[in-house]
């Protein structure tokens, strides 16, 4: 079984093996687009192909739409030439499931594949022919924060550029001086108030050329005006894992031989098939210029920004992120390599479950659209235990000194805000505490370990380095040089009664080997 096999009709074989098939003539839907299409999409990816692409199947499959989306990538073209064209623009979705099965969808949605960049004529032509098409409603990124980058070089590039976004104002000019249509720029990356960092590339480009009379003045209001062309904001959540060994060989069981592992030169792991995480988040700001793909019909929630931010702060403040920054702290003090093989100890899994429903819950920020408890659920029962996640508490510990002050930071703050007692905060204050012994590199065993990256580290390493790993008294003073920084945790915890409980519970976990796993075992099972 072959995905060009798929539009010859061999569709009994396909079902009999378990995969979901289009349910709309795909030939009908790629002529329709072509003529009169309405999504453009930066980023051909694979979170892309998991997440955006397999809703409009949703939305496609449902039979109350009939428009695909055009995929465009500006960065590593081979993507293109080896994911998509071989394979007629179809790959397979596998979502990976807690309970170790998959589930397997062909996608269909994307109508064509193109190389954002004038070097490549027909393509770029393609591109422009579409952005002046009347019908386009939205162009959309999943490219990474740092596609939406700007740089001073690029800008003196003037009408030129050589980074996406400003590879984006040029074709927004070809749909400015065609008749100044209405259009989206729809950001739909992992950054906070991802809209404004769309706006903000556009307008700087904009704003260059206009300076150095390129552009009419015009062409700058005209992509600032918000009634022509809008920026959303949303919040985005689902992980897609590189092709996984164990998937492949799972789908070569199947008959499917589209399994090879494609790596580019600018070292992209793709494959003409997507393994993903069976959970996932899109909340989106109903802010569109030209309207937009009935995407609610695919699972997409429309809201307003405020709570677009909201749902953001729930994520990022309690449900999640706080949670795998406990992992990642005490799973690389207890010698775990994946955040799943952590999710079967009973002290973490408690550990965590416990800051979530028990302490930080009191102070959530709750966006309405999407129940904090039920997200919460999610992670714990579905999405941390997955085995088919690769994830490591090394990988999650990266930074760490740079996410302390929103993922605990603001729940302390909102505990001081609405006069709650801060004795209540148990865990928390100890996963602040295990920080310290993961600044010091040595683990519960006692052997040395190499902390993950971070801006500060050396800078902190230097406040514990004369911290032992023993049973005997000393001298936890220099810690105050750690609790007392606002720029790490988001406040001074001497200064709110927190620092010195904090310091006794680093003694504890400082007591000689062991005595991480006997510390936290005593907190979270008194807790």
């Amino acid at each position: 079984m072959r995905l060009t096999d798929i539009k010859n009709g061999a569709s009994q074989e396909w079902q009999a093996a378990g995969y979901e098939l289009p349910k709309f003539d795909i030939d009908t839907v790629r002529g329709k687009t072509y003529r009169e299409p309405t999504w453009v999409h930066f980023g051909a990816g694979n979170i892309f192909r998991a997440f955006p692409a397999a809703i409009l199947q949703d939305t496609l499959d449902s039979g109350k739409y009939d428009r695909g989306v055009i995929v465009a990538e500006g960065f590593d073209y081979e993507i293109i030439d080896k994911a998509y064209t071989p394979y007629d623009n179809l790959s397979l979705l596998v979502l990976l499931q807690s309970d170790g099965s998959i589930r397997k969808k062909v996608i269909a949605s994307v109508t064509e594949s193109l190389k954002a960049d004038p070097e490549f004529e027909n393509d770029w032509a393609r591109l422009v022919e579409i952005m002046k098409n009347p019908s386009l409603q939205m162009i959309s990124f999943t490219i990474t924060e740092k596609g939406y980058s700007v740089s001073e070089k690029d800008l003196k590039n003037g009408l030129n550029p050589t980074l996406i976004m400003g590879k984006v104002t040029a074709l927004l000019l070809e749909r400015f001086q065609t008749g100044a249509y209405p259009l989206t720029v729809q950001s739909m990356d992992n950054c906070s108030h991802n809209g404004d960092k769309v706006k903000q590339a556009v307008v700087s480009y904009a704003k260059e050329w206009v300076a150095q009379g390129l552009v009419p003045a015009e062409f700058l209001a005209y992509v600032q005006n918000g009634e022509k062309v809008t920026y959303p904001w949303s919040m985005i959540d689902k992980i897609t894992p590189r092709p996984d060994e164990k998937v492949q060989n799972m789908l070569k069981k199947d008959g499917f031989e589209d399994t090879e592992t494609i790596i580019t030169e600018r070292h992209t792991y793709t494959a003409p098939f997507v393994n993903a995480e069976e959970t996932e988040y899109l909340v989106i700001e109903d802010h569109y210029a030209n309207g937009h793909p009935p995407l609610e019909l695919g699972g997409v929630i429309y809201t307003d920004q405020q709570t677009v931010d909201k749902v953001e702060k729930m994520k990022v403040c309690t449900c999640l992120n706080p949670l795998h920054t406990a992992m990642s702290i005490f799973g690389c003090l207890l010698g775990y390599e994946l955040i799943s093989e952590e999710m079967k100890d009973e002290d973490l899994r408690g550990l965590i479950t416990k800051i979530g429903y028990t302490e930080a819950m009191p102070v959530v920020v709750d966006p309405g659209v999407l129940k904090p408890e039920e997200f919460i659920g999610a992670v714990l029962e579905r999405r941390l235990p997955n085995p088919f996640m690769p994830d490591a508490p090394q990988r999650i510990a990266t930074d760490t000194s740079q996410k302390l002050s929103i993922r605990f930071g603001e729940t302390i703050k909102g505990y001081i805000e609405r006069g709650l007692n801060l004795d209540e905060l148990v865990l928390i204050p100890l996963v602040l505490a295990g920080y310290a012994r993961y600044l010091r590199g040595i683990d519960d065993v006692g052997n040395k370990f190499e902390p993950s990256p971070d801006p500060l580290l050396d800078e902190l390493q230097k406040i514990v380095s004369g911290l032992k790993i023993k049973q005997e008294k000393q001298d936890f003073t220099c810690l105050k040089q750690l609790y007392s920084r606002e720029d790490i945790f988001g406040v001074n915890l001497y200064e709110i009664g927190l620092g010195e409980r904090i310091e006794s519970m680093a003694a504890e976990l400082f007591a000689g080997t062991g005595a991480v796993r006997s510390t936290l075992h005593k907190y979270v099972v008194n807790r």
